[in-house]
Parts: C-alpha cells; structure tokens; sequence
C-alpha cells in the first residue's frame, strides 16, 4: 500500500487508576504476562500490520520507558523504521504539559511531517487486544471516510460505562452517546441486522451495541483541521464535533480486547492469560509479541506443584506450590511458598551472593519472596523484598487501604515497585 500511514501511541496521564503500578513508572511501561511490557502490544501490533513509524506521546515517569523501547526496537536503517518517544516539551508555542490527547497529537504535529494525503492511525497504550490495523486502514480509503473509529460489539447491559456509537447499515456514524444510562436511549443504540451479521460471536436473542475501542483513523487533513481547534481530547470534543461535518465510519473489531485501565482489569488480564484457552494467547506464533530480548537462563524449579501458571526466564523456585499465577524474569521463591492468584513481576537485575551477604549484614531482604510465604490475590512489583513466614492476602481490607509498602485497589494487595515487606508480616 503506497499511502503513507503515521502511526502515534498515546501513553496516557498520569494513570491514577493503575496506581501503585504507577507509582514510578508511565502506563505503557507496566510489565505484563510476565516478560512484556503494556506498549510491545500496539508496537507489535503496528509491526505485524506494515507499519513501523510509531511515536509514542508520553510524560509522565518515562525514564524505565525510554529504556525499554531504545533496547527493544532497533530497526533495519534502510526501511526507515522506528519507533520515537516524544514526551512534552516547552515550545516558543507552548510551555504546557499535554492536557489531552488531541493536545499531546497537536503539540507535536511538527515532528510529524504528515502530508494531506497520509493517513494518521491514533492508538491507545494500554490495551491489551490484537489487530491487523491493514483492515481498518483499508476500509478508511474504500469507504473515503475522514475519520474511521474502531468498535467492539458489546452487550446492551454493559455498555453503561462506555462511549457507544450508533451506525447505520452502511456503518456511517450518526450518534454518539457517552455511558449512556436510560434504557430507551441504549435501545436506539442497538446494532441493525447487516451489522449484527458482522459479529460472529454474537448470541442468539442477545442485542449488540458499538463501544469505541479509542483507536482512530483519520485522513492527514481532517486531522490538520481538528488540531487548529481548542478540543483538548479526541474522544470527548473532537470526534463528536465533527460528526455530520465529515464522513465518519466506524469499523467492527470481533476479537478479544481488553482495556487496561485499573488494577482490577490489569490483575484479571494476567490471570486470564494462564487459563487452558487464553482467549489472548501468548503463544500464538503468527503474531508474537514483540519486547526486549534478554540473554537469560531457563527458569529452575525444585519440587514444585505448579498449576496454570507461566513462569518467566531466569526464575528459581524452591518447594512451593503456586496456582493461577504469573511469574516475571528473575524471580526469585523460597521453599514453602503457597501462591493463589498471584501476579509477580521479577526483578531487574540478579543479586549475587557476595551482593546478599553484603546486604544481609546490613539488615536488607533479599528480592524476591522468603521461605514459607502465602500470597493470595496478589500483585508483587518488581524488585520487591519479601522476608520469611509473611502472609498477604485482601481480604477484609477496604478499598484504598495502604499500610507501608502495601496497598489494596480492587480487591487485590499490591506489593509496590522497590517494595519491603517484613518477616511475620500478616495482612
């Protein structure tokens, strides 16, 4: 395809809903599955679908980002691939932070260079889904649309949180509605049968709405003209100031897709990635997931019980019995450990033993998690330190509840980045 297509990252604010997990880092660099992180899955995606000019528009916390994509991303010079962190900066224009995502796209569009013609495709960083961004871009030029939105059939009865779209047979947009609550405007927001065609896993006597997924396609001077506006956010003020001014489309996406935007759905995403039929599989060889490549050991167990649970490189684990679990790169379990539901994400950098005894002396855990630990609904950040004999589990604690470096959001205790965790501990 000869049209030229830029595609642009949003790496979101200051992603108050993940917090701790952003505590100190931005969204796009929270570790998942294991080995990856939130932004290898719209790079890969981008990569997979021809499209290897991404910018990625961050400014929160960017320091482990940064680090991350200069070590996983290095592309052939001579196909003019890469992919370029802009994070905010003070212009002759502008001395702002970003103040939206229209703004973030604006303030930068001079690092663009996008001509008329060019086709600008605006992504989210924390989603978790995989598409081949060919077919939407496709339907963009057959269909001569302006602006082509991205759209996930959901069930009427759950679209109250959503921004939802109504389209006609044609899938022209003709309405939106923003967590639309009445029952009578969601049932005029239901799909028509030719639509309804288009989602094949829709269930008999089930009605279907379009939610925007948040990823736009818009033609290079559509875009030029919205950035000339104030509209600070593509979802709320630009993409419905121009509807019945330009031609906007929607596009059905039918596949799994999952928005990452609190603790309790980056936990359940995790955890769904370990079931018997991950309905996002990490092992798909058609479409791997691209992310830093490490030169690490294969991981070692010792009489171990370990039940639908992905264990990353570079990991030992000692007698324990873990279930439901992702374990990251270089983690480190000693012997006794029950884990249940847990999401650990590893450490940094291995510890020697010289660098433990040291430490030791000094009266500092080792990373990693102490002998005869129980973790239950648990995320352990990386380069915690857990001693021995510690229990952590939510239960019965309020939302918001933080003692030390323990937090509980969602229903689920979260160990934080660098945390430390004392022997005995019980929560």
């Amino acid at each position: 395809m000869s049209t030229r297509v830029i595609s642009i990252i949003m790496g979101g604010g200051r992603g108050s809903r993940l917090h701790p997990l952003t505590k100190d880092r931005c969204k796009p660099a929270v570790p998942l599955g294991g080995k990856y992180r939130l932004v290898d899955i719209p790079i890969s995606n981008c990569i997979h679908s021809g499209y290897n000019q991404i910018y990625l528009l961050t400014q929160f916390n960017t320091a482990s980002l940064h680090r991350h994509i200069q070590s996983a991303y290095q592309f052939d010079p001579f196909d003019h691939g890469f992919v370029d962190i802009l994070s905010a900066e003070q212009t002759h224009s502008s001395d702002q932070w970003y103040q939206g995502t229209a703004d973030a796209v604006r303030q930068n569009m001079h690092h663009f260079h996008g001509a008329d013609d060019d086709l600008f495709l605006i992504l989210s960083g924390d989603q978790l889904y995989r598409m081949d961004f060919r077919e939407i871009v496709t339907q963009h030029l057959q269909t001569g649309a302006d602006v082509t939105i991205a759209a996930k059939a959901m069930p009427k009865e759950c679209v109250h949180s959503l921004g939802v779209m109504r389209v006609a047979e044609d899938l022209t947009i003709t309405q939106f509605a923003e967590k639309p609550k009445d029952a009578k405007v969601v049932q005029g927001l239901v799909v028509g049968t030719s639509v309804r065609a288009r989602i094949k896993h829709a269930q008999p006597g089930q009605d279907y709405c379009l939610a925007s997924m948040g990823i736009y396609v818009f033609t290079g001077k559509v875009i030029k003209e919205a950035m000339e506006t104030a509209a600070m956010d593509f979802g709320r003020e630009i993409i419905p100031s121009l509807l019945g001014k330009k031609k906007l489309y929607s596009f059905v996406f039918d596949d799994y897709w999952e928005d990452i935007g609190t603790v309790g759905s980056f936990f359940e995403a995790n955890l769904l990635l370990t079931t018997d039929n991950p309905p996002f599989d990490l092992y798909n060889h058609s479409h791997p997931i691209f992310t830093h490549l490490n030169y690490l050991p294969p991981p070692k167990f010792t009489n171990c019980t370990l039940n639908h649970t992905i264990v990353a490189a570079g990991s030992v684990i000692t007698s324990a019995k873990i279930s439901e679990a992702i374990i990251g790169v270089r983690s480190n379990i000693g012997e006794g450990a029950v884990f249940e539901r847990v999401v650990m994400m590893g450490s940094d950098e291995f510890e020697t033993e010289k660098e433990r005894r040291r430490n030791r002396e000094r009266g500092i855990l080792d990373i990693g998690v102490g002998k005869n630990c129980v973790m239950k609904n648990a995320i352990i950040d990386k380069n915690a330190r857990i001693g021995d004999n510690v229990k952590l589990s939510p239960e019965g604690k309020p939302d918001q509840w933080q003692q030390g470096d323990l937090y509980v959001r969602d229903g689920v205790i979260i160990v934080a980045k660098n945390g430390v965790v004392p022997s005995g501990t019980v929560v």
